[in-house]
């Protein structure tokens, strides 16, 4: 099976994921940036990783709006944030993203990544200065919380290879969604 993956990160940990699902699958490897929908039909399989912004897939549009070329092919989008993997959190970035119908022809993985304040654009480190400002007002904090204000002075890098693992295994086996 001829295998795509692209990704779109914006602080290298999509990226990495993306870079070893690639490489373990032998598959040819984009930047979201470099994608026209006339790519994916020389493809049997199509994994798509963003980094989350919120509960948001970035650059997810991709995907949904390429459904129908996708048709009879493996479709993978991965998600990748710096939130502990929970199923709570996996169930809301997908009802965020997804509805049922994309769901049936998609197969969702969440990645834990990472946080670097510092090479996130401009925009972004505003709003986290925002957020970072709020949870230093808050009387008590969540263990999460306090991992989150931490990591503002020292990046913190959760990723790991073998969480690949079953995408890995889902994109090489013969099973259909």
């Amino acid at each position: 099976m001829k295998s795509l993956v692209i990704y779109k990160s914006k602080t290298g940990f999509t990226k990495k994921y993306a870079e070893w699902i690639a490489e373990k699958l032998s598959a040819d490897l984009y930047d979201y940036n470099q994608i026209n929908k006339e790519l994916f039909k020389g493809y049997d399989v199509v994994i798509y990783g963003g980094s989350l912004h919120a509960v948001g897939i970035e650059g997810i549009k991709l995907i949904k709006d390429n459904l129908d070329i996708l048709k009879g092919k493996k479709v993978v989008v991965f998600a990748v944030g710096a939130s502990p993997f929970r199923e709570e959190t996996v169930e809301e970035v997908k009802n965020n993203n997804f509805n049922k119908e994309q769901l049936e022809q998609i197969r969702f993985y969440y990645l834990r990544g990472g946080f670097n304040y510092n090479k996130l654009p401009f925009f972004d480190k505003l709003l986290m200065k925002l957020l970072q400002w709020k949870l230093k007002r808050k009387k008590v904090l969540t263990a999460d919380e306090k991992g989150m204000l931490n990591a503002y002075q020292k990046p913190a890098d959760f990723s790991r290879k073998e969480n690949i693992d079953s995408i890995v295994a889902y994109a090489s086996s013969s099973e259909n969604k």
